[in-house]
């Protein structure tokens, strides 16, 4: 069966890769195809590639080399069910199609509540290329889906799920949903040093597992981004439309437009060290109270935010941060974010546990062919995020989009760590994930905002003087994930998984939750899917 399904999908894929260096796509964001951006960077690091900012652009990896994978995967120059139309010998006018079909069906068993949990997700994606300088990328994906008890209680109200959006439904019946993605990119004359987007996708800024600065946790979002590589920089700005759905009741009438423009510069000061600076600052749309759309103050693509937000007394939302990474032996990276919401450096030597000291950091270390065992790698991360961080003292100028955090899916108050084993030969993957967090929680009634939930203005806090990280309800949480993943075919990150999550929760007033959930799929998504917030 499966020799005739290969056979079948090769007589589909007519490749003609003479022509095609195509300099204007973008890779995918996942875990399961970074993995071999990693191995690559890490063993023969470069000062045109930059890691801390995804998508990559296919123009800075073009001489990305497969054989430095230890493991089958899906290949940085792909043209699997690809086929290119009218090539010329002077390499214009010619066409490429790549057709990627979507499943992502899983079956599982919720131990806890005793439930079949029955996940079924269909779509495609397109990609045309025309003479290299030029990609269209769509994806339309819906389904219908139950979740494990844990997620449910977290996500019920407003019925958003991470990566797609607005459901339809109880976790009874299934949720349902659809979603699409997609964008366009030119880079004129097929040059290396402008690129030119267009879309609706997400973005993530880090080279850990979380990001404390931008993650791809919340759903996407429309945006017209600019990338500029000079000598060893990389500069990306990128203005984006989002939604706050926090007093719409699950309404989508009601969503209300907010705005959000971005600076992330990238310097390789050596082809080991890697030193990034962002900025960002969210800002609301017309709503009941006011009639304001984009503020074209803050379309000038090189000015801090910080300045030009006091020059027009502007009560904006910005956040500033810090990426760090070094690569060193060929075999390990070290690397961190600091992210800075509000402080006063007074505040801070003061030790006086201000409210507005919000801060947020990592530090993680990744180790590949761990021990001189080609294809077995180890990283280990830490998180903490200070209370109030990423909240804003209007509600919908917070750091969140579509009721998700764009940063940190915990949100803020909490310190956690993370582990991960991950072993690949060939088309066989074993990995291990596990996560220990200390969450401060607000009071459940809702009356004392300790900091956690970004979704509640800052101004409701209750003093001004003492705050520490994981005050409040002290919650515990502690999951595992333990997953084997065969690959069908790599080249179209076909696979089949079969895993176990247990995960764990307690708190200081007695809550205990124990809820194994196991699970089996056959898939051949591209996203990142996280269970573990």
């Amino acid at each position: 069966m499966k020799n005739a399904l290969i056979s079948v999908l090769l007589l589909f894929s007519i490749i003609s890769v003479g022509q095609n260096n195509q300099a204007a796509r973008n890779s995918l964001i996942s875990n399961n195809t970074d993995a071999a951006f990693e191995y690559w960077n890490i063993s023969v690091p470069n000062s045109v590639f930059h890691s801390s900012f995804k998508p990559y652009l296919s123009s800075t990896f073009l001489n990305a080399n497969d054989s430095f994978i230890p493991f089958k995967h899906y290949a940085f120059k792909n043209f699997f069910l690809s086929k290119t139309l009218n090539e010329k010998p002077e390499r214009r006018n010619w066409y490429n199609l790549q057709f990627h079909p979507i499943i992502d069906a899983e079956i599982g068993y919720d131990a806890l509540k005793s439930l079949p949990l029955n996940n079924l997700i269909g779509g495609a994606n397109l990609k045309l290329n025309i003479n290299n300088d030029f990609t269209f990328s769509g994806t339309i994906v819906g389904g219908k889906n139950n979740l494990p008890f844990y997620i449910d209680t977290l996500l019920y109200n407003q019925k958003i799920i991470p990566t797609y959006g607005q459901s339809y439904g109880d976790n009874k019946s299934g949720y349902s949903f659809m979603d699409y993605t997609g964008y366009i990119s030119y880079s004129p004359n097929n040059n290396k040093v402008f690129n030119f987007q267009a879309g609706r996708e997400k973005h993530f800024i880090g080279d850990g597992y979380r990001s404390v600065l931008l993650s791809d946790f919340a759903p996407a979002y429309p945006f017209f981004r600019i990338n500029t590589n000079i000598w060893k920089i990389q500069y990306n700005v990128w203005y984006t439309w989002m939604f706050d759905v926090s007093k719409a009741n699950g309404f989508q009438k009601k969503y209300t437009n907010k705005y959000g423009a971005f600076h992330y510069l990238s310097y390789n000061i050596t082809n080991d060290l890697n030193i990034g600076l962002f900025e960002n600052i969210i800002f609301r749309g017309t709503d009941t109270t006011q009639n304001r759309g984009f503020e074209v103050n803050y379309l000038n693509p090189i000015v801090f935010f910080r300045p030009q937000e006091y020059s027009i007394g502007s009560p904006d939302n910005a956040l500033i941060g810090l990426n760090i990474n070094y690569k060193l032996l060929g075999c390990l990276k070290l690397y961190g974010q600091l992210g800075l919401d509000e402080f006063y450096l007074q505040e801070i030597k003061a030790k006086s546990g201000w409210w507005a000291n919000k801060q947020a950091w990592q530090l993680g270390v990744k180790y590949i062919n761990a021990f001189r065992i080609k294809g077995l790698s180890v990283q280990a991360e830490y998180n903490e995020v200070r209370p109030y961080t990423y909240s804003h003292g209007v509600v919908e100028q917070n750091y969140s989009h579509y009721g998700m955090p764009l940063a940190h899916p915990l949100g803020a108050n909490f310190k956690e760590f993370l582990g991960f084993l991950n072993y690949r030969k060939n088309n066989i993957e074993i990995s291990w994930q596990g996560l220990y967090a200390i969450v401060g929680k607000d009071s459940l009634n809702g009356k004392s905002n300790l900091g956690q939930n970004i979704f509640l203005s800052y101004n409701t806090r209750p003093y001004e003087f003492g705050h520490k990280t994981t005050q409040g309800i002290k919650t515990n949480i502690l999951q595992s994930n333990l997953k084997f993943t065969y690959y069908i075919i790599p080249n179209m990150n076909m696979r089949l998984e079969a895993g176990y999550i247990q995960r764990s929760e307690s708190n200081t007033q007695g809550y205990i939750l124990e809820n194994p959930f196991f699970y089996i799929g056959f898939k051949t998504s591209f996203w990142n899917s996280y269970r573990d917030f």
